[in-house]
C-alpha cells in the first residue's frame, strides 16, 4: 500500500496535518515499507503454487502438501528459505512429481502408478515391473514382483526402494535388479 492510499484511510483530520517531515508523514513511509515485501508476494502468489514456478525453498512444502515430504532427505520441520530439504534426484524432479501428485495418487498400489513415480522420481525412463515372478520351482511366485532399473538409476537406489516400498500393496513382496 502506497503513503496516498493509506493516508486516505485515515480519519479526515489526520489527512489534513499530513505534511512532508512531520512525524505522521514519517510515520505513513514506514507503513508503506512494512507493506511492501507482503504486495510483492501477493502480487505473484498463485506462482507459489504452481510447482514448476514455486521458489526452491517453497518447494518442499508444496511436497508435504501431496504426501510427498517422505522422500525429502531432511525432515520437513527443519525448512528454511536458505538451506530447504533435499531430494535425491534433485529439485527438478521433486516439482515433477508435485505436479503428477494426483495422478499417482489415484494410481496408488498399481504398477503402471509405480512404474510413473519411478521414471518421474528419477527421470529414468526404461524402467520395468514384471508380476509373473518365477520361483525355485518355475511356477510364479505370488504376490511378489520384479522391478527392473536402467543401470543409471544405480546412484538412487534408496531412493527407488523406498518409493518401491511406499507405493506397492503391503502384501506384495519385490525383487529391485539393475540392467
Amino acid at each position: 500500500m502506497k503513503q496516498n492510499e493509506i493516508k486516505h484511510l485515515l480519519p479526515g483530520i489526520f489527512q489534513r496535518t499530513i505534511r512532508p517531515g512531520n512525524p505522521l508523514s514519517a510515520i505513513l513511509e514506514v507503513m508503506e515499507a512494512l507493506h511492501s515485501p507482503s504486495e510483492r508476494i501477493l502480487e505473484h502468489l498463485d506462482s507459489f503454487f504452481d510447482p514448476y514456478r514455486t521458489p526452491d525453498h517453497f518447494a518442499p512444502y508444496l511436497a508435504r502438501w501431496v504426501d510427498l515430504e517422505r522422500f525429502l532427505t531432511e525432515f520437513p520441520e527443519e525448512f528454511s528459505a536458505t538451506a530447504p530439504p533435499s531430494f535425491p534426484s534433485g529439485i527438478g524432479r521433486l516439482r515433477e512429481l508435485i505436479a503428477t501428485a494426483a495422478f499417482l495418487s489415484k494410481w496408488r498400489g498399481t504398477s503402471r502408478g509405480l512404474l510413473r513415480f519411478l521414471e518421474t522420481a528419477t527421470g529414468a525412463q526404461g524402467f520395468e515391473i514384471h508380476e509373473r515372478v518365477p520361483g525355485i520351482d518355475g511356477r510364479p511366485r505370488p504376490f511378489h514382483i520384479l522391478v527392473r532399473a536402467p543401470k543409471k538409476t544405480k546412484p538412487y537406489r534408496d531412493l527407488i526402494e523406498q518409493i518401491i516400498e511406499m507405493e506397492k500393496p503391503a502384501y506384495v513382496t519385490y525383487q529391485l535388479d539393475f540392467m
